[in-house]
């Protein structure tokens, strides 16, 4: 196997699970982050969060164009450059603000000044590097696999890339809950510095090893992708499909939108949301191939219909954790066994929709133009991380509030009381997608048998 492959590809795809580590790090936890050690409140989390990750899934396509223009290895370079210093930067800014005097943490562990401070807006520069950086790393890398294989080696030269980023983003979220645990909110500052050495030590490698033969430019220029997105955009079933989606995607991302906070204010600090996560990544890497198989002979959007019907019992399991009393559950609290199962139900439900809806997605695209559309095949990400962290925040703040605004654990108690009815509202958002898409389907198929008959 290794060698089908040149050194450029082992080099790009070591450094995609570098990545990969550091930016789940940081990600699972990143609403606490901001809340904890930033002060800002539950919905101004949720929004911050939820743009930075938007931006990410739809920056790459334009950073792509810039790619193709300076080189994929000025590129990379550029990328993990501008993510050591982001992630160096969301460590030594509250260090540096606390030693200013401007911050005080309290035995290690809580901060206290930046939730009253207009300071606290100087972290949004720092994420804005990290998406940039983010957005070449999205781009080149896969663009290196594709230059870096042959006809004949590309499936399995992708198979290894997704093996690596889920490599990466299973190891990278068990390093959350032993730093946290141990030092509170102080380990989520440290955090950062772990994920900054991840990109350091990917930035040295790309430095020193990474050279490849092909460095003929093959993507897009800036006005060939507003045009596709023009078209795209102006692609009615396309568009519908994208949002129908998007509801999905809003459900799976409250596995970083709400469940860390959700998790630990109702457990305790001994909740480990970082291993709860990791149940996706395993269970899509376990499945995926057989599930993908089996359903080879059914339609993409018979496939997808399947999932959507799943996503919303996910939901519903999920709300399930504060209903079925106190006690554990194989050693495991029932708000965390059953959002281990809920999580596990989503990485099913995404097995049947992900690899199939990029399969429908480029059938709906018009002939030779497949490439062009499928650059925008992610933009339900962009729509659903853009509403599902802004969501997450407001349901947070009027179901499961931060306990540090209450005096006793009655009154705490008191207003969690209906804690489950955040995942009841993504129940109905599942319904609803699952319905759309049941109706999608009905008239897609009646308009195309119209079309035949013609």
């Amino acid at each position: 196997m290794a060698q089908k492959f040149s050194k450029a590809f082992w080099v790009a795809n070591s450094v995609e699970l570098l990545e990969r580590l550091a930016y789940y790090a940081v990600f699972i936890v990143i609403t606490l982050y901001l809340s904890n050690v930033w002060g800002f409140s539950d919905i101004e989390a949720g929004i911050i969060s939820g743009s930075f990750s938007a931006m990410l899934y739809l920056l790459p396509t334009f950073a792509g164009a810039i790619a193709d223009k300076i080189g994929f290895r000025s590129s990379i370079i550029l990328a993990f450059l501008l993510l050591t210093l982001g992630y160096g930067g969301l460590g030594l800014l509250p260090t540096m603000l606390e030693g200013a005097g401007l911050v005080t943490y309290d035995m290690q562990t809580t901060f206290y000044g930046l939730d009253t401070s207009p300071l606290r807006w100087s972290i949004v520069p720092v994420l804005v590097l990290i998406v940039i950086g983010g957005s070449f790393i999205k781009a080149v890398i896969s663009g290196t696999v594709a230059r870096e294989t042959t006809s004949e080696t590309r499936a399995a030269g992708y198979s290894i890339f997704y093996m690596m980023v889920n490599i990466g983003a299973f190891t990278g979220k068990t390093v959350v809950d032993p730093l946290r645990k141990s030092m509170g909110d102080l380990g989520l500052v440290y955090l950062n510095f772990f994920s900054a050495a991840m990109t350091l030590l990917a930035l040295i490698a790309v430095f020193f090893f990474y050279k490849s033969t092909h460095i003929e430019g093959k993507g897009k220029s800036f006005r060939e992708i507003l045009v596709g997105m023009w078209k795209v955009m102006t692609n009615a079933r396309l568009i519908i499909l994208i949002l129908i989606i998007s509801g999905f995607w809003m459900i799976q991302s409250q596995m970083y939108a709400t469940m860390p906070k959700y998790v630990i204010r109702m457990i305790g600090e001994d909740a480990s949301p970082g291993w709860y996560a990791n149940v996706n990544p395993l269970v899509v890497f376990l499945l995926v191939n057989f599930i993908t198989s089996f359903m080879k002979k059914r339609t993409a959007l018979t496939s997808m219909t399947i999932g959507m019907l799943i996503i919303p019992l996910s939901a519903l399991v999920m709300a399930g954790g504060t209903l079925i009393g106190s006690e554990n559950i194989w050693g495991l609290h029932p708000v965390a066994f059953m959002m281990i199962i809920g999580i596990a139900m989503q990485a099913v439900a995404e097995c049947f929709i992900s690899p199939r809806f990029l399969e429908y997605f480029s059938l709906q695209s018009p002939k030779g133009e497949e490439g062009l559309y499928l650059g925008f095949s992610h933009l339900h990400s962009f729509f659903s991380y853009l509403f599902a962290f802004g969501l997450s925040g407001f349901l947070l703040e009027k179901y499961v509030p931060d306990p540090k605004g209450f005096d006793t654990v009655e009154a705490y108690a008191k207003a969690t009381e209906n804690a489950h009815y955040i995942w009841f509202v993504f129940v109905a958002i599942g319904l609803i997608s699952a319905v759309a898409l049941l109706l999608y389907g009905y008239i897609t198929r009646r308009i195309d048998k119209k079309k035949a008959s013609i």
